[in-house]
């Protein structure tokens, strides 16, 4: 740890500030979209992604199925991500899993199996509506991990082809770290009053965590990619995130481009250099340097 100085403090400062603006930027842009329509399932499919008559192509044969995070939902979550890969000729989906009772747009709450179980009803749903034998999942925090669950138990290896997590709490949090997402969704903290089991089984060494990691991180089969923020102040340390095992890339974003100073929340809603990593990782066949200038790609 660094001496508790001025010089060890502005750095500090202004990696904070600089993801504190990106959050802000994307929680307004959310705001906006959610005054102006309910987050439905119409509401995506004007921007171009969960259109059920979409097809994938011979470039792109695999539908992607986005996951949201905790406290997330299936629109704001991926404003950015969505028509970023409808845009280069993918056919994307996204869910809600995790609602509990009476608590609109903040989902992953929920029971993490259960969710698992909503996931592999979505993917059956985009699957049939697609013709493709497999999908691709890409999930930011809760929504990179919870997979596994589905991978694992639920007989989703054989439907998936990749699973790309972005931040993930692959091996648990402490519940400390999933109360810093408080600030980003205003009124949130009431519901820490009320039965949150999807909090309860992110936290490591719980039931869940303990159940997901036993034996191995993956299952044969299945293609991972982890993209990791050093600045992740919600899963830390940042590294156990990663997953161990074949088929496995663990990408740490500052190894791509030392100037990226994304949080936890703004990796997955905002970055577009994150978001190029997660196209290489979709078709890596065609992938291109992931470096600053992706920003503008």
């Amino acid at each position: 740890m660094l001496p508790w100085n001025r010089a060890s403090r502005t750095p500090r400062a202004r990696r904070t500030l600089a993801a504190l603006l990106l959050a802000v930027a994307a929680v307004a842009a959310s705001t906006t979209t959610a005054a102006a329509a309910a987050p439905t399932a119409a509401a995506a499919t004007s921007r171009g992604w969960n259109d059920y008559s979409c097809k994938p192509s011979a470039a792109h044969p695999r539908p992607v199925v986005l996951v949201h995070g905790t406290f997330g939902n299936s629109i704001d979550n991926w404003l950015v991500l969505a028509p970023y890969l409808v845009n280069r000729g993918y056919c994307v989906y996204s869910l809600d899993y995790g609602q509990l009772p009476g608590v609109p747009l903040f989902n992953g709450l929920g029971p993490i199996d259960k969710s698992a179980g909503q996931l592999a009803a979505f993917v059956d749903k985009v699957l049939a509506a697609t013709g493709a034998p497999e999908a691709d999942l890409v999930g930011h925090s809760q929504g990179g991990m919870m997979p596994n669950y589905y991978l694992k138990f639920l007989g989703g290896a054989a439907k998936v082809n990749a699973l790309i997590g972005l931040a993930p709490d692959n091996h648990g949090t402490t519940l400390l770290g999933l109360t810093k997402l408080l600030p980003y969704f205003p009124g949130v903290e009431d519901l820490l009053n009320a039965n949150t089991p999807g909090l309860a089984d992110q936290v490591a060494g719980s039931p869940f965590m303990t159940r997901l990691n036993a034996g191995d991180d993956t299952v044969p089969g299945v293609k991972y990619t982890v993209i990791a923020t050093r600045y992740d102040e919600v899963v830390t340390p940042y590294r156990t995130q990663f997953l161990d095992g074949p088929n496995v890339r663990n990408v740490l974003l500052q190894d791509l481009c030392p100037l990226d100073l994304s949080e936890h929340v703004a990796i997955g809603t905002v970055d577009r250099i994150a978001y190029h990593e997660v196209v290489n990782a979709l078709d890596p066949a065609h992938a291109t340097p992931t470096t600053c200038a992706s920003v503008i790609g």
